[in-house]
């Protein structure tokens, strides 16, 4: 019932939203993009603001179209290496015949789209062959595709690591750094190939390390809980109708109300930007707030197979995970780098939640591991923003060339 309540209140305030979209039509025509008295650069103002409070945000584009290669600018673009119903193992294909260390980048299946990562992979371009999992909306897979559980996006992994081949350095941003390390434990006892390194960021592989809010949200609570409060069907309007997914919007609800003071500030202060004319903070707030409101469904199994098997049992620290039909043991893995990083002031995944993988990684040796903790950065300035790009990205780019 929460989906079509959501679809509902979409539909109703679309006559509002042509209303305020003449509004601002007007405004800009009559007197210039913000106007030029105060009473129309005020109304302009507000039919934008409530604009972007209710509009539905499709899934960014990563436009990543140029990037340097050794000083030389080269054209790039996306190419499907391969595609599974869930998700899409998407390169980054740069016009150059330079051979630089292959990288995949797991992005989290968390309820934001892989455009999230765009920081990320801009600064890995031109120095990498990169790649990413571009995880599909839910609603948009029909119901025939069958379920999606944890063991699923760990054979995603294992489907594009063996893709890429050993030579792959894998990067795991969040959410997905769990499923990442039961993959290669998994390769492991196998007896494969790994890939050459696997750097952990952000992720909560030990969720008992100075839990936050998000862990506290699952204190107390059963899956039961979960399934029966957060759970929607897919409306019929959907490719994927029907099929029981954890809503996008819910997950945007959540986020939002755990830093509620901050996004007010924000759109308050987006608001004062227009009215003063200031076109350059107010298009920063538009750029972050594309990003940030595009969300997508997730498949319920996978949602409460990670709610269970991730922040309540907390198998993986405790050596209880089994993925495959295989029990989990990191134990195994030796011939894979290590590098873990986490942000010191990480209100997602709190100190220590990541720095774990290295307690259970007991037989890397100490010379291929690394742990990076940075001062002053939350959960997004890790892996994106200037601190990523001046104090994250160097070192994380030397470590990979260690063991290229």
């Amino acid at each position: 019932m929460i989906y079509e309540l959501h679809e509902f209140q979409a539909a109703s305030v679309a006559p509002l939203r042509q209303l305020y979209h003449a509004a601002v039509a007007m405004n800009h025509h009559t007197f210039g993009e913000f106007g030029d008295n105060a009473m129309s650069r005020m109304t302009a103002a507000l039919a934008d603001l409530v604009l972007r409070t209710t509009h539905r945000y499709d899934k960014p584009e990563f436009r990543l179209t140029e990037t340097t290669v050794n000083g030389q600018p080269v054209r790039v673009s996306e190419r499907v290496v391969l595609e599974k119903p869930f998700c899409r193992l998407l390169r980054f294909e740069r016009e150059t015949a330079v051979q630089q260390p292959l990288v995949l980048v797991v992005a989290p299946l968390s309820g934001h789209h892989a455009t999230l990562l765009r920081d990320t992979v801009r600064a890995l371009l031109p120095d990498h062959d990169v790649h990413i999992t571009d995880w599909v909306d839910a609603r948009l897979v029909p119901l025939a595709e069958g379920p999606f559980h944890f063991d699923d996006y760990v054979a995603y992994l294992l489907d594009f690591i063996h893709c890429l081949g050993p030579d792959v350095h894998v990067i795991s941003v969040c959410q997905p750094t769990v499923p990442t390390m039961a993959a290669i434990s998994f390769m492991a006892a196998e007896g494969e190939r790994l890939p050459r390194s696997m750097t952990l960021m952000g992720g909560p592989i030990d969720p008992r390390q100075n839990p936050t809010a998000v862990n506290a949200f699952t204190t107390g609570k059963t899956v039961s809980w979960f399934e029966n409060n957060v759970i929607a069907r897919v409306p019929s309007k959907y490719p994927g109708a029907s099929r029981l997914v954890y809503p996008g919007f819910l997950q945007l609800a959540g986020f939002a109300s755990m830093n509620a003071k901050r996004h007010f500030d924000s759109h308050r202060d987006y608001f004062h930007d227009l009215v003063r004319g200031d076109g350059e903070s107010a298009a920063a707030h538009r750029k972050f707030y594309d990003e940030y409101n595009a969300v997508m469904d997730l498949p319920a199994e996978y949602y409460l197979d990670t709610i269970r098997m991730v922040f309540i049992e907390h198998q993986l620290p405790l050596g209880q995970m089994a993925v495959l039909g295989r029990p989990v043991n990191p134990a195994l893995i030796r011939d894979t780098a290590l590098l873990t990083i986490e942000g010191e002031l990480d209100d997602i995944s709190g100190r220590g939640q990541t720095q774990a993988a290295h307690t259970l990684c007991t037989n890397i040796p100490a010379a291929n591991r690394q742990h990076l903790t940075v001062d002053g950065v939350g959960h997004y300035g890790i892996f994106s923003g200037q601190r990523f790009r001046e104090r994250v990205y160097p070192q994380l780019r030397e470590f990979i060339a260690r063991f290229a």
